[in-house]
């Protein structure tokens, strides 16, 4: 089964994504902060990672760093999810080596299409 982490400290967003996914048969694992998130990176292996910029203790930019720096992390995709849509804050994800930048708010079906994208990228 194909596992989707979601790093999002907005409990709303986080539970709306999470059933969204789970709905479309994908195994879901949720956290709250960044350093939890590079935590569940480690143990779970997921396929994906969606991933909110601001959040408590370390910031989705960092994460998405110290992720594409180990070698064993590195081609995990990375989707963030943000209200920070300024050009140079979007840059500054894309050169952390996101694959996609989403901002919030955003619909629910371009969600889920940039995730199932992103995964038949890194299967094909």
């Amino acid at each position: 089964m194909v596992k989707i982490l979601i790093a999002e400290d907005e409990r709303d967003i986080r539970d709306l994504v999470a059933f969204s996914l789970e709905h479309r048969g994908y195994e879901v694992i949720v956290t709250v902060d960044g350093e939890s998130a590079l935590e569940q990176v480690y143990s779970e292996r997921p396929d994906l990672v969606l991933l909110d910029v601001r959040m408590p203790r370390i910031d989705g930019y960092e994460v998405c760093r110290r992720m594409k720096r180990d070698r064993a992390l590195a081609d995990i995709p990375v989707v963030f999810l943000s209200a920070k849509g300024q050009e140079a804050e979007v840059d500054q994800g894309m050169q952390a080596g996101a694959q996609e930048y989403i901002l919030k708010p955003f619909s629910l079906d371009d969600l889920l299409h940039t995730v199932e994208k992103q995964l038949h990228l890194t299967s094909s």
